[in-house]
């Protein structure tokens, strides 16, 4: 392995542990709060994107945006369920 150990190898590491911790915090708790879940997995994904932008690995910096992707769409139904649901207005 020829690659350095710098700053964005260490922030890849970091968004490693990131993705690692929801998976874990998914596997461990019986109702997990999908906030800290896809929060966690989209802050991973950013810092894996970050270090792969520097140590180009074009196949993860893909499966990075779908993770990405994913953690979005997963906050964006949480925050959609959070919502007090409208009354009905009568007609």
């Amino acid at each position: 392995m020829d690659s350095a150990f710098d700053i964005y190898s260490i922030i890849g590491f970091v968004g490693t542990a990131c993705i690692i911790g929801a998976y874990a915090y998914l596997t461990y708790v019986d109702e997990p709060n999908p906030f800290i879940l896809h929060g966690t997995n989209l802050a991973g994904a950013a810092l894996l994107t970050i270090s792969l932008l520097v140590h180009t690995n074009w196949p993860s910096l893909v499966l990075e945006g779908f993770w990405a992707a994913i953690a979005i769409f997963g906050l964006v139904k949480a925050l959609r369920r959070s919502r007090p649901a409208k009354p009905e207005t009568p007609s």
